[in-house]
């Protein structure tokens, strides 16, 4: 069966059920793949993704305390976690069970009992999915950086960073000191967040930032390439142009020529 591409580190999965044989299970079953964490209930759950840059959470539904339908609910709608994907496990196979675990807003809804090769093939799909919407965003010159959102939560996020980069775009000074005081978020909290959704550190989300705005000024064609270099925020043309080559894999000029009839 095919696995998630190996990375230099291992996608780190959290795995939650308050039966202890069956967390072990499920946990031992995908340390063969992923780095994974355990959790008894919702609440050390909770705690575990404050403390650590989790990328995908299983969760049983019938819990104590917090059951997953609440957990998940927890997750989507806390800016710092709501990037993260949720696979429920439940017992319950009725159709009104599953819309719930939906419209908690979780990714991936599977019946107990179930084979661990399905849940692999799910943690695959969710993860491979991500890993391409990063990629698509990226690469693409002018593909927004909404692309990127899966949640309203993130969706609000991606917008608020996207107009303070734009609003502070032609300052060559902002960087992320700037960025995270603006978001009012600490530093660490930001740095984690946009690697979270976007697998870059957040000066390179800037300066893609800066070469996406460019590039929709190449586009249109109104302005020379040494004004737009000057406009996103770059002090040399030279250095621009040899960023915007390598993010893009044509030179500003290359790209331009492509909107001219």
């Amino acid at each position: 069966m095919e696995r998630v591409p190996q990375q230099t580190e291992r996608p780190l999965i959290l795995v939650v059920d308050d039966h202890v044989e069956i967390l072990d299970f499920i946990a031992d079953d995908l340390s063969d793949d992923y780095e994974v964490l355990r959790a008894e209930n919702g609440h050390q759950a909770i705690e575990i993704l404050t403390d650590h840059a989790v990328q995908l959470v299983v969760s049983d539904v019938m819990m104590p305390e917090m059951d997953g339908y609440a957990l998940c609910r927890l997750i989507k709608s806390d800016v710092e976690h709501s990037h993260i994907p949720v696979i429920l496990l439940t017992a319950k196979n009725t159709l009104q069970s599953k819309i719930q675990g939906l419209e908690q807003g979780a990714d991936a809804y599977i019946e107990k009992p179930f084979s661990p090769e399905h849940l692999h093939a799910q943690i695959n799909s969710l993860l491979s999915n991500r890993n391409k919407v990063r990629e698509f965003f990226a690469s693409s010159p002018l593909a927004h950086i909404k692309t990127m959102a899966h949640t309203r939560a993130d969706e609000r996020f991606l917008e608020k960073l996207n107009e303070l980069i734009l609003d502070c775009m032609g300052d060559a000074s902002f960087d992320v000191e700037h960025l995270a005081d603006k978001m009012n978020m600490s530093r660490p909290t930001l740095y984690r967040k946009i690697k979270a959704i976007s697998d870059l550190t957040p000066n390179d989300l800037i300066n893609v930032a800066r070469l996406k705005k460019a590039a929709q000024l190449l586009s249109e064609g109104q302005y020379k390439i040494y004004e737009i270099s000057d406009r996103v925020g770059y002090s040399s043309q030279t250095h621009f142009g040899r960023n915007f080559q390598k993010q893009f894999g044509m030179s500003p000029s290359e790209y331009m020529a492509q909107f001219k009839t």
